[in-house]
């Protein structure tokens, strides 16, 4: 079986005089979710062996918090990555489709454009999850998809199997 877990960066501190986009570092709360967020993928048995991620700062500290909480992942920057497109992910993805599970942490538009991509090529196992999905994508947030084999990454052969934001999870702990 093949997975793909496309993550948007944590929450970001707003823009500010001084910081350019590329800088702009995770608030504490940004911090806390992605951590929480790698923690309900493990708990899912959804470990990366191998994380693409975008080389601006809020993208690597995402990565940072998350990569706490996994073992034995590959860490790969790309600079590619940095507010890229559907191509550009698909590109990086095609790269890399020799791990089993792949994760990549990203950016809006580009990151959501490119799960509604795989979602209308390939379809979803959870028609709740394809609503989530077509909805939006905020910061924390991930889609999982998954095929049965292990060949290429083909998108038309993924389907989605949910979404996760970070959101749910802060409501539900103070339940």
């Amino acid at each position: 079986m093949k997975r793909l877990i496309l993550m948007r960066h944590a929450k970001t501190e707003p823009f500010a005089e001084g910081i350019d986009d590329f800088g702009r570092a995770l608030t504490e709360q940004g911090h806390d979710d992605a951590r929480m967020i790698a923690e309900e993928l493990v708990a899912m048995g959804w470990s990366p062996e191998r994380i693409l991620v975008s080389t601006a700062r809020r993208a690597r500290e995402t990565c940072s918090e998350a990569a706490k909480v996994f073992e034995g992942e590959k860490v790969r920057p790309m600079e590619a990555l940095y507010l890229c497109g559907v191509r550009g992910l698909a590109d990086a993805v095609k790269q890399n489709d020799g791990a089993g599970t792949l994760m990549v942490i990203g950016h809006n538009p580009g990151i959501h454009d490119f799960a509604l991509e795989i979602l209308r090529e390939g379809g979803s196992l959870d028609h709740y999850a394809s609503l989530r999905l077509a909805e939006k994508f905020p910061t924390s947030c991930v889609a999982t998809f998954e095929r049965e084999d292990e060949g290429s990454f083909v998108p038309a052969l993924f389907r989605l199997s949910a979404v996760l934001r970070a959101k749910d999870f802060r409501t539900a702990k103070a339940d």
